[in-house]
């Protein structure tokens, strides 16, 4: 594991371990966390019961409601391809017939810079195991509130479950490396007007390039300061306020 890759084997595992798979041809990938026994909590939205984007993307990014990539149902989860919301499964529905890889924590700026895809590792530091796995069965019991792809999503349920940490403005996008990627791409295209500061296609591509790890670097949750320390108890009584 590197620069180059985050897989890692089964074997390396350990409880309390952020890991992902990638979905749908490395268009995105689902996060959970590792709590030992082969067993993944991670945050699901089923066909139809998620808040799209409300763009494109909606006809790529499909359910991450786990199912047994054999196509019958999992002798250890049974049917849970309609389910949506904090759910605990085996390794094997998690991965869906995908590959392991380990979201890396403590990462330099230089590191995560030359990890140009969002959603593989953050500058920000974990809480120890007990802490990560304690949010992890706590929002198992009590869920995480509603499912939104660039707001709560499941990389947003991992990295709290990590960090403990929540971003305490309204703005659009919440504390995923994903999400903070296609926004960063969006900024790099939007700021296309800075093509007249260059001579040159090489030029212009640099210029995208910059944009585009600046604002990466700036959204994420490692850096930003619009965040602060929650504890899940406390988190999940704004949930139930705001649904009450």
């Amino acid at each position: 594991m590197g620069v180059l890759s985050n897989k890692i084997d089964r074997e390396e595992l350990k409880p309390g371990d952020h890991i992902y798979s990638w979905r749908n041809a490395y268009l995105y990938a689902h996060h959970g966390i590792y709590t030992g026994e082969g067993k993944v909590i991670h945050f699901t939205r089923a066909a139809g019961q998620e808040i799209g984007t409300g763009t494109v993307l909606d006809r790529f990014i499909f359910s991450s409601s786990p199912s047994n990539p054999l196509g019958s149902p999992c002798p250890r989860c049974g049917d849970q391809s309609r389910l949506e919301g904090v759910i605990s499964s085996c390794i094997d529905c998690f991965l869906h017939g995908g590959n392991l890889y380990l979201f890396q924590y403590s990462v330099s700026p230089a590191f995560f810079l030359a990890k140009a895809r969002g959603g593989t590792c953050t500058l920000a530091t974990s809480d120890p195991p007990e802490d990560v796995l304690h949010r992890a069965s706590f929002l198992l019991q009590n869920g995480f509130g509603g499912y939104h792809i660039f707001k709560n999503n499941c990389e947003d349920f991992a990295i709290y479950c990590k960090t403990g940490l929540l971003v305490n403005t309204s703005i659009s996008v919440g504390r995923s490396g994903q999400a903070a990627s296609i926004l960063a791409a969006a900024t790099a295209v939007v700021s296309s007007p800075l093509r007249f500061l260059t001579t040159s296609c090489p030029g212009l591509a640099a210029v995208g390039c910059g944009i585009y790890c600046v604002s990466r670097l700036v959204s994420d949750i490692g850096i930003r300061r619009d965040v602060d320390k929650v504890s899940v108890e406390k988190l999940v009584d704004c949930l139930w306020l705001r649904c009450g």
